[in-house]
C-alpha cells in the first residue's frame, strides 16, 4: 500500500450503481444525446464520455467475470439483468445535471436498489 502525497490530487473513487438493462440503455441514450449537444460544457462532455465507456465496460466485465455480479444478485434478489455501473462523483454529477434525466433513473443512480 502506498500513501498519497499530502496536498496532491486525490484519485477518483468509483461507486457501483446497480442498474437494470433498461436503465443502462436509457442512461446510454441520454448520454449519447447530451454528447451530440454543442452546448454541453467540454469538461462535462469528458465525464459523460467516461460514463458511456463504463456502460460498455460493465457489460464486458459481466461477460468475462459473471460470477461476481451473480453473487450479489443472488444475495439481494435482484434480477439477472442488474449490473454494477461504476461511476466517479464527477461522472455522476455530470449525469445528474442533465435536464432530460428521468426521475426513475435519477432515483436508481442516487440510491441502492430496492
Amino acid at each position: 500500500m502506498s500513501a498519497l502525497a499530502s496536498g496532491g490530487p486525490v484519485p477518483d473513487v468509483l461507486v457501483p450503481h446497480w442498474l437494470t438493462a433498461v436503465e443502462r440503455e436509457q442512461l446510454a441514450g441520454l448520454v449519447r444525446a447530451a454528447l451530440e449537444d454543442p452546448s454541453v460544457h467540454p469538461v462535462a462532455a469528458v465525464h459523460l464520455a467516461d460514463v458511456l465507456t463504463e456502460l460498455h465496460v460493465a457489460t464486458a466485465r459481466d461477460a468475462v467475470w459473471p460470477s461476481s455480479a451473480a453473487r450479489v444478485r443472488r444475495v439481494t434478489g435482484w434480477g439477472a439483468d442488474v449490473l454494477p455501473v461504476r461511476l466517479s462523483s464527477r461522472e455522476l454529477s455530470s449525469v445528474l445535471t442533465l435536464p432530460e434525466l428521468a426521475s426513475a433513473l435519477r432515483t436508481a443512480l442516487c440510491q441502492d436498489r430496492p
